[in-house]
């Protein structure tokens, strides 16, 4: 028992290093290879490429629909659309970019969707609860870890709010550019515009902000609308198993 006990082991152990192997070897693949990759339904490239993008795609969607929950479906729809349209990516553009155009135009699609309904709703004069419900979106955070204080959950909450408040032109413009840190050339290439009519935007956002922060606030934007750890988690588990199924029974 003892030695087949060790054998089971041994086999465990080296199971575990090809499966380091492989994580690493895909991490080093260049976005072609890996989208060849998503093509042939490989689940950890799926995963690698989730698990990088899920932030940025989160903050994309939501700086269109300012709305967590229905943020969160535009990416995982995004994922859905974008993995069934994978053999089309060429290379042209990053993988990242690539996703975050495909997840503007879910977001739009959602927000059209929204507006649509809210005309039949005001024309029937029934209020419209959910224009107002997770108005002001709460950050999410890891429980147990210094950054959950009180203090920066309302810093962050502040932020935030006054960031929902700017149009929806400059929202996502600078929620692409200063908070995710893409560059301008990116954004550009995101939204399809001139990077010319980004940087105008871009200039007029954080003008409007300043009138609005104080300027020690600005600060703290690096940590605001976190979106990882069991969110992130979360999101890549929910695309794997809308692609592959749910895992298999112990």
């Amino acid at each position: 028992i003892c030695k087949l006990w060790s054998l089971l082991s041994l086999e465990s152990n080296a199971t575990r290093e090809v499966n380091m192997m492989q994580a690493r070897d895909i991490a080093a693949l260049s976005d072609v290879d890996l989208a060849r990759r998503i093509g042939l339904r490989d689940p950890a490239a799926v995963r690698l490429l989730t698990t990088r993008n899920n932030q940025r795609l989160f903050r994309a969607a939501w700086s269109i629909l300012g709305n967590r929950a229905e943020a969160e479906d535009a990416v995982q729809s995004a994922y859905v659309s974008a993995f069934a349209a994978i053999g089309s990516f060429a290379g042209q553009s990053s993988l990242a970019t690539w996703l975050t155009r495909i997840v503007i135009n879910e977001a739009l699609g959602h927000e059209r969707a929204a507006q649509r309904r809210r005309a039949r709703l005001d024309a029937a004069s029934v209020t419209d609860l959910e224009r107002y419900r997770e108005k002001l979106m709460g950050g999410s955070f890891e429980r147990g870890e210094p950054e959950a204080s009180l203090a920066i959950k309302q810093l962050r909450g502040i932020l935030e709010a006054a960031i929902a408040q700017l149009p929806a032109e400059f929202r996502t413009v600078f929620v692409m550019r200063d908070v995710e840190g893409m560059t301008v050339e990116e954004v550009a290439d995101a939204l399809d515009t001139l990077p010319a009519t980004i940087k105008t935007r871009l200039f007029r956002a954080r003008r409007r902000l300043r009138e609005a922060l104080a300027p020690e606030v600005h600060a703290s934007l690096t940590g605001a609308f976190p979106f990882a750890g069991a969110d992130c988690a979360s999101m890549t588990e929910r695309v794997v198993a809308t692609l592959f199924g749910p895992p298999p029974a112990a």
